[in-house]
This record gives structure tokens, sequence and C-alpha cells, in this order.
């Protein structure tokens, strides 16, 4: 692809965003060398490791890739021999554990069972060079200066050297603390100068101090003197210094010589590392565009969904939809200037090559794009002054070396094609353009504002006319893509909104043609339609959402239904296969008594044959439908007052007090009555009297079973609030119109509580403090309803 079409569809501006998401050099310099790749299998590779770095940011949010450096230089000159210094060292370590520890985080991920074929492949390549990172930290700390530990030599080496810097400067202290040295120093402090202990002596007493003048103040008055008692010190420690240096090289010289022997392994691992970068760099652009991989192919087919211009602000641009190669591989956009014709030009071509270099691109899943081996653009005003060509000439220049180079593998994009010239040749040129690209089988995508053009996609198979819509109300266009509707001036409409008179309207309408006012209908009735079927299907899209809701509502009950349905039968069957179990030891049990009786030669009476017989039979596990035979044979075709019955909802004993309807019953069950319907009963036996139906009388005073109070004092709070309530209800069964709630005085909080319930109670008429009688404040009177 040439430089000047990534220039001009700005993939170049892409790639300066995605550097931003590198982590390293290494990154980086992969990105720069970003181009578009022209094979399907390749560009199809590049999206699966940017779907793998997407998948991995999206699980863990970040990825460990830190302390990771283009080593490579240095690695390729220990190879030479050169002497690798302390930092060259740090950042070699650095890079194998970064590789390393990378490396681990990749594998933990495979093993939870995360599919990354790319990465998992690229970590494997990754060799761990342990025992050269060790070699290095182990004799250079982290700000990448040589440690004491670094050899026994270079450790024995610095204590000696500290020995002397410690004398040297305990003699310098003592002359420099000497009441009769003081005066003589322009500053009571000990310096270095060439690597020597010195003191600063004032000009005038230079010869006090014998010894060897190092250095002096920029006026001359201070002379930097090294006194004669401390040059044999400082000898000492210059010497030693030398030492230090020389076996830190020697030290320097064997990590240089192990890291040439691992070169090759560290150039592996630094490659490795490089594509990791540009993968993750690729992955964190793609979440910051909210990107989608797209579906590639190589049969020049685009559909693109809502897809966005990427260097755009993405909050605010407005997505076009579009597709080529498909029932058409011509595109003409037609309409206003400043409309959006452009930009949706770009975002083609852009988000083409975006794709083409692996980039997921900023549209709705299940987008698709084409790999084309070539694409060519003729965008803007390319008029060069230098060659003196007007704009028609120069668009002239770059059309003719596109018709010359272009084939059935290219993508071409016009802008403003013919302009620049008369308009009836510039709109001929322009159909005489496109009918040479369309026959050589290039997709091609056009914009032009030629009238005549509009006309041209329904004369031609294979040509699609899209426009830009416009709003003739607020005077804007709205940047939507309509294909399939060519555009409009919209000149008359804008006029008569700004205020220019009907009269000059009409005579400019009566000047056009009658074909460009059919046209010009035409449009209009394929505007109206478009928007009429645009609401009919967001309509339908939402009654498609709805009842795939409601579909996926019945599937969840289902499953729900259906795992119900296997738990209840396993449980069956784990009862059924308890039963029999128990039943098979009680069989074995009956047997090994029998068989005992016989032992012991006595004679097995009737009796206990018939009581054996008895426990066998009760220890066959019942089939269901037994169990149903046996229900039936509790029931009765009509129950009769007085009849002894068990309400199986609740399991309670009751007996009949009335037939309410065909299959409903009024039921006793202590002091409380209840409607059940006759399926839920099961009749244990018949009253020997057949008695009328009992009533409840409701009466005013107590009860022979039943006090009017309740004594709740010593009661925990919450048991004292659930007898409250218990015994409200059973108060009213018993049908006392008040009662009396002992609470004591106490601290108040039980006769608050109390009171409180009884206020909100369902039985509960109103309520008072007790009186002088009643109990006064430790008691609460509740009338009931």
């Amino acid at each position: 692809m040439q430089d000047k079409l990534l220039r001009v569809l700005e993939l170049k501006k892409i790639i300066e965003r995605l550097k931003k998401h590198a982590s390293s050099s290494l990154g980086t310099n992969k990105i720069n060398n970003l181009t578009p790749l022209v094979s399907l299998d390749e560009v199809n590779l590049a999206h699966e490791a940017t779907d793998e770095g997407v998948k991995v940011l999206r699980l863990k949010g970040q990825v460990p890739f830190g302390g990771i450096f283009d080593v490579r230089s240095n690695v390729k000159r220990s190879q030479i021999g050169s002497l690798l210094n302390e930092e060259d060292l740090l950042d070699i370590a650095s890079t194998i554990y970064g590789g390393r520890r990378f490396k681990r985080f990749i594998e933990g991920l495979v093993e939870d069972g995360i599919e990354l074929t790319i990465l998992k492949r690229t970590a494997d390549q990754i060799i761990p060079l342990i025992d050269l990172e060790q070699s290095i930290k182990s004799c250079i700390d982290d700000h990448g200066h040589m440690m004491d530990s670094a050899s026994n030599e270079l450790r024995m080496i610095r204590q000696q050297l500290r020995t002397f810097e410690a004398r040297v400067r305990e003699k310098l202290e003592s002359i420099v603390r000497s009441s009769s040295y003081q005066k003589m120093l322009s500053d009571t402090i000990i310096t270095i100068r060439n690597d020597r202990f010195v003191i600063p002596v004032k000009q005038e007493y230079r010869g006090n101090f014998g010894g060897m003048i190092h250095d002096q103040s920029a006026s001359g008055a201070t002379l930097f003197i090294e006194p004669q008692s401390v040059v044999t010190i400082n000898n000492q420690v210059k010497d030693a210094k030398a030492k230090e240096a020389r076996e830190i090289e020697k030290i320097l010289r064997e990590l240089t010589m192990q890291v040439a022997e691992n070169a090759d392994d560290i150039l592996v691992n630094v490659d490795e590392l490089a594509e990791v970068d540009f993968i993750l760099a690729k992955a964190r652009f793609a979440n910051e565009l909210k990107a989608t991989r797209p579906i590639m192919n190589d049969q020049g087919f685009i559909s693109l969904k809502e897809a966005r211009h990427p260097l755009l602000d993405q909050e605010a641009v407005v997505p076009i939809s579009v597709m080529l190669g498909g029932e058409y591989q011509s595109l003409v956009i037609t309409g206003p200037n400043t409309g959006g014709k452009t930009v949706t030009l770009k975002t083609i071509g852009l988000l083409t090559l975006m794709a083409q270099c692996g980039l997921q691109i900023p549209a709705q899943e299940e987008s698709e794009m084409a790999v084309f081996q070539t694409i060519f653009a003729d965008i803007g005003d390319e008029q060069s002054i230098e060659q003196s060509l007007s704009t028609f000439s120069s668009h002239m220049v770059n059309i003719v070396d596109i018709l010359n180079k272009m084939d059935r593998d290219s993508l071409v994009l016009f802008d403003e094609l013919g302009a620049g010239t008369d308009p009836q040749e510039g709109a001929a040129l322009a159909i005489s353009i496109l009918d040479f690209v369309f026959a050589r089988g290039a997709r091609v995508v056009a914009t032009t504002h030629y009238s005549e053009l509009k006309a041209y996609a329904y004369n031609r198979e294979g040509v699609m006319n899209a426009s830009v819509e416009f709003d003739v109300q607020t005077l804007r266009p709205t940047y939507r893509l309509l294909v399939g509707v060519p555009g409009r001036s919209n000149a008359f409409e804008i006029s008569k909104r700004l205020g220019l008179r009907q009269d000059i309207i009409d005579s400019a309408r009566a000047q056009i043609s009658e074909d460009e006012n059919k046209i010009d209908n035409m449009i209009r009735s394929l505007e109206d339609n478009r928007k009429k079927a645009e609401k009919e299907m967001e309509q339908a899209n939402l009654m498609r959402k709805e009842a795939e809701s409601i579909k996926a509502d019945l599937e969840r009950e289902l499953e729900l239904y259906q795992k119900e349905k296997e738990r209840l039968y396993l449980k069956a069957k784990e009862e059924a296969e308890e039963a029999v179990l128990k039943a098979r030891d009680t069989a074995e049990e009956i047997i090994h008594e029998i068989r005992e009786l016989q032992k012991s030669g006595g004679q097995i009476k009737e009796h206990k044959l018939i009581e054996a017989k008895k426990r066998l039979e009760e220890a066959v596990p019942q089939s269901q439908t037994k169990k149903k035979q046996q229900k039936a044979a509790s029931t009765k075709d009509e129950y009769m007052p007085g009849d002894e019955v068990r309400v199986l909802t609740v399991g309670q004993k009751g007996h009949i007090v009335e037939k309410v309807s065909n299959n409903e019953y009024q039921v006793q069950i202590g002091i409380l009555k209840m409607n059940v319907k006759e399926r839920d009963l099961e009749w244990i036996k018949q009253t020997k009297q057949k008695a009328e139906p009992r009533s409840f009388v409701k009466v005013t005073g107590s009860n022979d079973n039943f006090r009017p109070e309740l004594d709740l004092r010593g009661k925990r709070y919450e048991d004292a609030m659930l007898e409250v309530d218990r015994y409200l209800d059973e108060a009213l069964l018993a049908g006392f119109n008040q009662v009396y709630i002992i609470h004591g005085k106490g601290t108040g909080a039980l006769r608050k509580g109390v009171q409180e319930l009884l206020k909100s109670h369902r039985n509960v008429k109103s309520t008072r403090m007790g009186e002088a009688g009643e109990g006064g404040g430790g008691v609460t009177v509740a009338v009931l309803k």
C-alpha cells in the first residue's frame, strides 16, 4: 500500500494512537512497522491474536508486563566481546524476569480452562533463563550498583577501602577540630579532590601543612591541600579503589560472557515479548474504541453495521451501515456538501485498512470486511502549485494512475468524482469512469453532487445509490447514510425556510426540466416510504424483543420444571430403593427366625406363621396404584355431619360440621372452622350418633376453656410478640369482645411493643390503658372487632 494512501485515509493517525498503548519500545517498534496484510490467513491469524488479548483483558483487567526492555543491542555487543555495564546487565535480568512472569500468567489462565492458542504458543517459546537472571541479580542491586557479595575478593577489597577511608577522615577531622588550625582553614570541612581527601586552607597558610595542593577556589584565596600526614593513607585508598575497579570489571566480564552464551535464547525471548506487547496494545486500543472483531473474507464483500469513524468523538459521531460487494459492487453517494459524504468514504476505507492490519473496528458484532490486494483513493484537493495543475487536473492525474493499476481485487474510493470542470462534462466523465471500474470487477465507492448520477444506479445492474440525510427543518445534515435513496439538493426547501418569496421559488421550479422534477418527486417519495418503513421496523423490533423475552422466560421455566422433575424422580427412586432394602432386611430377619425355630426342633405355631406373614406383607413396598386404591378405600361417597376425618392439607383431625357445596364441607378442627375440598379429606370413622352441626356462639364474657387475659411478664420480647398475635386470633374465635394484655411496667419496652402491635393488628378495633382496678399502666386493654 502506498504511503500516500495511508496518510490520506488517516491510518498514520491510528498508528500514533495505537503506540500510546504499548508498554515498551519493543511494542512501539512493531507498531511503527505495521502495514495492512493482503493474505486472508494472515489477517485472520492477526485478528485471532488481538481477540485473545481482548479476552485476557476482559477476564483479568490487566496483564503483568512490566520491566521489559529492548536489550537486543546489549546482547549483540556481548557476542562481539564488548563489556556490558551494570545497567545493561540489569535491563537483561529485568527482561528475563518479565518474560518468565508473563509465561506463568498465561499458563495459569490455560490451566483455568481459558483457550488461548496464540498467546499460549508465544509463552511456550519464552525460555526462563533463571540461572542467568540470578547470576546478575546476585551481583548487581536494583539501583545498578555492584554489591559487596558479588565476590569474596570484592568484599575484602571494600572492607580495606572503608578502613583506609576511616583512618584518613579521622586524621583530617583531628586537624579540622584543632583550635590551632581552625584560623588557617577557610571552612571546617573535609572534601575530595582528584579522588583524594583534602581540607580547604587559606592561601597565606599553605606552608603550615605541607603535603600536596590538588585544587584552588575561583578567587585563589582557598587551596585544597592534602596534608603530608595523610598522603600515605590516601595512597592506600587510591590503590584499594584501583583493585576494586579491576575486580568489578572482572565480574562484569564474567556476567557478559554468560549473556553471550545465552544470547540466542535472550533474542528469542525479546522477539516473543515484542509480539506480546504488540498484541496487548491492539487489545487495549480495541477496548478504547469499544471495537469488535470483524468477519473477514477474500470475496470483496463488506457489511458494516453501525460503524463509526475511529478518529471522531465516539459519543457524538453518527454510525453508518453499508454493504458492498454483494448485490452491488459500486456505491454512488450523492447529496449536498458538508453532509458527511467524505466522512462516509473515509470510514469505509480506514476500517478496511484497520481490519487488514489485524485491528478490531468500531462497529457492531458480525460486521464483515474484505481483504483487498490493493486500495486506491482520490480524496481531497490534490492541487499542486509547483506543477501548475488545477484541481481538476490534479484529480485526473491521480485517477489515471488508479485506473492503470487497479484490478478485480482492488477497492477504489473516489471523492467528488468529476468535480472541478463543466458539470455536464464532469458528470459524463464520472459515469464513464465508474463504468470502467465496474467492468474491471473492482469494488468502488464514489461521492458526487451531480444530479445526472442520481439516475445512474437505476440504469446499471450492480450499482446502488446512497445519500446522506439532510434535515430541512433544522437546516442541518444528520450525517445518516441512506442506502438505496439518491440525495436531493433541497435548495427550494432551504430557500423557503430562510424566507425566500414563494413566487420566486415557483418560477425557479418552472425552469427545471420535467425529468428533473420527476426525479425529485421520486426521491421525495422514496424518503417518505423509507421513514414509514423505519418506523414499522422499529415497532417490529420491539415486538420481536418482547417475544424473545417471553420465549426466554418460558425456556427458563421449562428448564426449572425439567430439573424439578428430575429431582423428584431421583428422590422417588432413592426412597423406593430404601424401601426395597428395608423390606429385604425384614424378610431375611423373618426367615432367620423361622429357621431358628426349625433348628430347635419345635413346632411352629399357627399364630406365629400368621404374624410372620403379616410382617412380610407390611414390609413389601407399596406402588403408587396400590396407595391410590388404599386412599380410595379411606374416602366416602358422601360425608355426614359428625364424621371424623383428617384434613390432608394441614395434617389435623376434625369432624364434619355441614356440607357447603357439592364437593366442599365445613370441618371443625379444635376451635377452628374451615371449608375444605372433598379431595383433601380422609375418612376415619363415623360417629355413633349423628349429631346436628355444632356452632359457636359469640359471647361477650369469658369462656370455660379460654381466659380473657394474657400475662407476658418475664417473657422475651420476640416470644411475647408472637404469643400476642396468636392469642388475639384465638380470642376472636372464642368470641371475646375485649381482652387484657398484662405486660407490666418495667422499662416500658414490652409495653411499647405490645401497643404498636395492637394498633396495626387486623383483629383489634381499639386499645386503651388499664384503669385503676384493671392493673393501670401495667395492662393494655384491646377491644376486638
